[in-house]
């Protein structure tokens, strides 16, 4: 798993003769930085100039749209049929899936929550691309109930309905498990579609430099920098919050359990660093498995919860989702109404499940949603510009998350011994 999941191209570097490496993260900043100060020339000769960069932009964007369909049926296959029903893994599987929920809905609120307090997209103005429907638009809940059940699933994904390509993956994969081995040739072939995918994605985030400057161009040549203020502020409130989820949801998850914290902390410091300088969860997977196999839960436990985690409990990018699709929806001046956010709470916590093998995949997941509720799409360029900054605080986070869980099921089952402190730990790298 580890081979060709970490396999990503955001490892791949171009190396200078001095054995410097640039990496995509390294691009996608110098990208801001050029766009930023195209930006200011065109905002101080002549605006409309801003127009003939805007389409690189755009392409970026589109390239987006197309990755959402496919990415998210295949990894909700994959993740739902490939782990089998609760019935099928057990116990251990079915309180794994109930904690995963709980934790990550509350990231969720989390996010909308903090926010809504400090408001980091007011003031933004980022243009809608089209009038929006949403202002004065009432649906009752009997529409929103219809609404969720596609009439062709090939109209919804091609529309980009978000919601209706979730609800047709969780019944396709619910009758897979039913069908037993018949389905898995179809499993196979998910499979197949998912990593395509995630190369896909790989491939399309190549391109991400040149998006990010082109939109930082347009959006600063259009509006000055009084934008990037909104952006700093978009990265302090996210780290607020993830802050917020780890002292008032984790730790005392933790403690409710009693999870030797001391010990904890000095097993999973490493592949949360990992996390963090990479920027993938998956990076720090085989490292993280090591550690907690030594801490005292079993083989059995780690190799089964942990995987499934990076799955089903992604919670600084479930928060971070919440988080930045009001974010945009503030910088669009669109007031979703308490029902609306709700709704969009719910469809992100199904459609953020097995993003972690895809750096940045998350976008892919916002640009969904924005989708959904007819907000500009721009937002998700807006934002790239400081999505490194924000992607290793949240992929960190989901990696302290999916480590807590683990040991959290294991001393549920009963099963977790703490083994013998290493005298040499304090002094291993």
């Amino acid at each position: 798993m580890s081979d060709q999941h970490t396999d990503h191209l955001d490892d791949r570097t171009a190396k200078t003769q001095d054995g410097f490496k640039l990496t995509l993260t390294h691009q996608i900043f110098i990208g801001l930085a050029v766009g930023i100060i195209g930006g200011y020339f065109i905002n101080t000769y002549d605006a409309s100039w801003s127009q003939i960069v805007k389409p690189f932009g755009d392409i970026f964007l589109k390239m987006i749209k197309m990755i959402v369909a496919p990415l998210i049926f295949s990894t909700l296959v994959v993740g739902i049929a490939g782990a089998g029903s609760p019935k099928s893994v057990g116990r251990m599987g079915f309180r794994a899936i109930v904690y995963f929920e709980i934790v990550t809905t509350l990231a969720l609120v989390i996010g909308l929550v903090v926010v809504h307090l400090m408001k980091p997209g007011v003031g933004v103005e980022l243009p809608m691309e089209a009038a929006s429907t949403i202002a004065g638009k009432t649906s009752t809940w009997q529409q929103v109930l219809l609404h969720t059940v596609p009439e062709s699933v090939v109209q919804a994904m091609a529309e980009g309905e978000i919601l209706q390509i979730v609800v047709f993956s969780l019944v396709f994969a619910f009758a897979m498990g039913l069908l037993g081995d018949g389905a898995k040739p179809i499993l196979t072939l998910c499979e197949s579609v998912s990593q395509t995918m995630f190369k896909f994605t790989h491939i399309v985030m190549l391109y991400a430099p040149i998006g990010v400057g082109a939109a930082m161009a347009t959006t600063i040549g259009e509006h000055g920098f009084g934008v990037l203020g909104n952006l700093f502020k978009l990265v302090l409130t996210l780290y607020l919050a993830l802050a917020v989820l780890v002292v008032f949801v984790l730790l005392p998850a933790a403690l409710l359990f009693k999870v030797p914290l001391r010990r904890f902390i000095q097993a999973v410091k490493e592949p949360v660093l990992i996390a963090f300088s990479t920027s993938v969860s998956e990076a720090a997977l085989p490292k993280a498995m090591l550690s907690l196999e030594k801490l005292g839960v079993p083989k059995s436990v780690v190799s089964f919860v942990l995987p499934l985690g990076y799955s089903f409990n992604l919670d600084g990018s479930t928060l971070y989702l919440s988080l930045a699709s009001i974010f945009i929806a503030q910088a669009a001046g669109v007031d979703l109404t308490i029902g609306q956010q709700i709704t969009m709470l719910l469809t992100l916590m199904l459609t953020s499940k097995g993003v972690a093998a895809v750096p940045r995949a998350t976008l892919v997941i916002i640009a969904g949603t924005l989708q959904s509720y007819n907000l500009p799409l721009s937002g998700v360029t807006l934002i790239l510009g400081v999505d490194a900054l924000m992607d290793m605080a949240r992929t960190a986070t989901n990696v302290l998350g999916n480590c807590l869980a683990t040991v959290i099921v294991s001393k549920w089952e009963g099963n977790f011994q703490l083994s013998p402190e290493d005298p040499d730990s304090s002094s291993s790298s």
